[in-house]
């Protein structure tokens, strides 16, 4: 992700660290985000009852950013349909009105190349793209950042000294990122760490960006053969309110998600043309 370990935290959900952000933000606070959005990167903002939460379309989101905006919270890659927002328009809008850039990497981190580095906080779930179990999430904030954000969920395992901190009333969190670890499910962890080395490994190579090609390229080879403009992302989006796209899909023994009334299939590194056909073979 372009980022340090020592801009790193640990978690298990993405929500958790969106509702970090959002018992960060002060009353009355305006927040940007997405319409459609998943609600885990929403509902945190909404729940808390006194922010002002504006809901725009994807693409209008940096002409939304005004003096008002305190945060703008996304997924850089929308779950429904695979839409990839325009970063480069949203983080400078940001810049110009000193607004919190907030970020779900969710469903790009580990086919999307991403330099978090660029934004404020980043969070990430990662048993989707990086294929790590369910209960092991990140969220990454650099130091002007995360002086911004509140430890709410202050814990032993966020200590400066790991093992120094499981008693008592003396505080002192991790002068880093690490102040926003929550304490491992161990077993998941142990689970993500072959998973993230084979993706750390894969994107630090001599082309990082040679996943993207290969997703990308299969999901399109889809949508040409369904007739559908080229889109630039892994995942393809299939209207679907009666659900017999995914019986049928699921009838040839192809697993997709169901989402939204749509149908969505999502290509990574173990497909290939072969499962494509399989695809459009289902559908047609």
């Amino acid at each position: 992700m372009g980022v340090p370990a020592a801009h790193a935290a640990i978690g298990a959900t993405t929500a958790e660290f969106v509702g970090l952000v959002a018992a960060s933000l002060p009353a009355g606070a305006e927040v940007v985000t997405a319409c459609g959005d998943f609600t885990s990167v929403t509902y945190p903002f909404l729940a808390r009852g006194d922010l002002r939460v504006v809901d725009v379309p994807l693409g209008r989101i940096a002409d939304a950013i005004g003096p008002r905006t305190a945060a703008v919270a996304l997924s850089l890659v929308q779950s429904i349909d695979g839409a990839i927002a325009d970063l480069d328009a949203i983080v400078d809008a940001a810049r110009a009105h000193e607004a919190l850039t907030v970020v779900d990497l969710t469903q790009a981190a580990g086919w999307l190349p991403v330099d978090a580095s660029r934004l404020d906080v980043t969070v990430t779930s990662a048993y989707k793209w990086l294929c790590a179990p369910r209960g092991t999430a990140f969220l990454t904030a650099g130091e002007e950042a995360r002086d911004r954000l509140r430890p709410v969920h202050a814990n032993w395992y966020a200590g400066e000294d790991v093992w120094g901190s499981v008693y008592g009333h003396d505080v002192c969190l991790a002068h880093d990122t690490r102040r926003f670890d929550t304490s491992p499910a161990w077993l998941c962890w142990v689970g993500a760490v072959p998973a993230l080395e084979a993706f750390a490994d894969e994107l630090a190579g001599p082309d990082p960006d040679a996943i993207r090609r290969h997703d990308v390229g299969l999901a399109d080879a889809l949508r040409t053969r369904l007739d559908m403009a080229p889109a630039g992302t892994a995942i393809v989006s299939l209207p679907d309110p009666d659900g017999s796209k995914a019986d049928r899909l699921a009838a040839a023994g192809i697993r997709a998600a169901g989402r939204g009334e749509c149908v969505r299939l999502g290509f990574h590194v173990w497909n290939d043309m072969e499962d494509v056909a399989a695809a459009l073979a289902a559908l047609i």
